[in-house]
């Protein structure tokens, strides 16, 4: 434990105190599993907030990425370049969508969103210049720049930050009738997340997807759906918002589309929206670039070769049973879709912290999530024995 404290110590005397993690210093990392700086193993059931739906350094991206480092890594968008267009290529084909903006982080694909949004809003729609609205839901979670958290409902998230960009409208996540009520002549687009993760794993009732979409095409509103947390196999579709058999306006997708090595991420939309932009209007010095690129390419092959988003859909089936199985006096609910779960304990019992705590000492590692709820997404590569001894320890620790 001795080099776990130091390298801890370290880390609080030179770095921001805006992360609170559980108390372990991880040094290498291999599929599912994890090792410490003083050599225990540990699976990883959080899989970097699933951005590693393909595991640690799956040995096919690791070895693609290799290649690209020979090659060329960085070019500015001053010049084209060779794996970006295969990107942008393979991206739209994987999709449906006609055209895609890759940025770098999920937020940074957010603000893309937004701007494009406003764009459509005053030079499509016709809204007057600078009224356009956008309706977001309660318990969001899609960032944490100035102006995405203009739009939270999570205090914590806003706090001492103000003042907030103007523009969004909040409603209440799940309930159709509310988002009616809230449409009106300025409203450029809805913005919601299929499932809420960061609240919590909050699965909205079936159908509700469904009839948004159909309100925003009644009004001619943009239906924007953010897939960074849940998407490319995470609930078991492709997309979670395949579940309903709609088609959003525009797709936002990040983390695990660079396979757990590199940061990429990518706002999708047909050409009457994508091609609004003009040059010079928005842009981003690393996005796009040649490696996370090649990485994304590597990854999305991986998806469809090793049938991740199959993997995903049984597997998650089987652990949403078992957990549901265990019948602990602790919990409260367990919900979530494919291989993204939230075990929410009791109000009685407090914090999920220490239960995430308990856990990590005995090997397995998980986070709290709105404070009372365990989250469980663990890469899409892992097999139902290795599934089989995480859901062993949970019901030691929730018994």
């Amino acid at each position: 434990m001795e080099r776990t404290k130091q390298y801890i110590q370290k880390t609080d005397k030179f770095g921001a105190h805006n992360y609170k993690p559980l108390p372990i210093v991880l040094e290498k990392a291999q599929g599912v599993w994890v090792w410490d700086v003083d050599g225990n193993k540990f699976m990883d059931m959080l899989s970097a907030y699933s951005a590693l739906n393909h595991g640690h350094r799956h040995p096919k991206i690791v070895e693609r990425a290799k290649k690209q480092l020979d090659k060329v890594a960085l070019v500015s968008r001053a010049f084209y370049a060779e794996k970006l267009a295969d990107f942008n290529e393979r991206i739209t084909k994987l999709t449906g969508y006609g055209m895609t903006l890759p940025m770098n982080s999920g937020a940074e694909a957010v603000e893309t969103a937004i701007k494009l949004i406003r764009k459509w809003a005053y030079t499509v729609k016709k809204i007057p210049r600078y009224e356009s609205e956008i309706i977001v839901c309660s318990d969001n979670f899609h960032g944490r720049t100035t102006t995405i958290i203009s739009f939270s409902t999570d205090e914590d998230y806003k706090k001492d930050f103000g003042p907030f960009t103007p523009g969004f409208k909040i409603v209440k996540y799940g309930d159709i009738n509310e988002l009616k009520k809230a449409i009106n002549k300025n409203t450029a687009a809805f913005l919601v997340e299929p499932i809420q993760g960061e609240a919590g794993i909050n699965v909205p009732p079936a159908g509700y997807l469904k009839e948004a979409k159909k309100l925003c095409e009644e009004n001619n509103v943009l239906f924007a759906v953010d897939e960074i947390q849940t998407g490319l196999g995470r609930t078991g579709k492709l997309f979670c918002y395949m579940w309903e058999g709609i088609r959003p306006d525009m797709l936002i997708v990040g983390k695990a589309l660079g396979g757990g090595l590199m940061p990429i991420s990518a706002v999708l939309a047909d050409e009457p929206i994508m091609g609004l932009f003009k040059p010079g209007e928005h842009g981003s010095t690393f996005g796009g670039n040649p490696l996370a690129c090649e990485c994304a390419l590597a990854a999305m092959d991986v998806l469809e070769e090793e049938h991740l988003v199959e993997r995903s859909a049984e597997l998650g089936s089987y652990l949403l049973q078992k957990l549901k199985d265990l019948n602990s006096p602790l919990v409260k609910e367990v919900r979530g879709k494919g291989l993204l779960v939230g075990v929410e304990l009791k109000p009685e019992v407090g914090s999920a912290r220490p239960y995430c705590e308990a856990l990590m000492k005995k090997g397995l590692l998980c986070k709290e999530t709105h404070d009372h709820v365990i989250r469980f997404a663990p890469p899409l590569v892992i097999t139902k024995e290795e599934l089989d001894w995480a859901i062993g320890l949970v019901k030691e620790v929730l018994k």
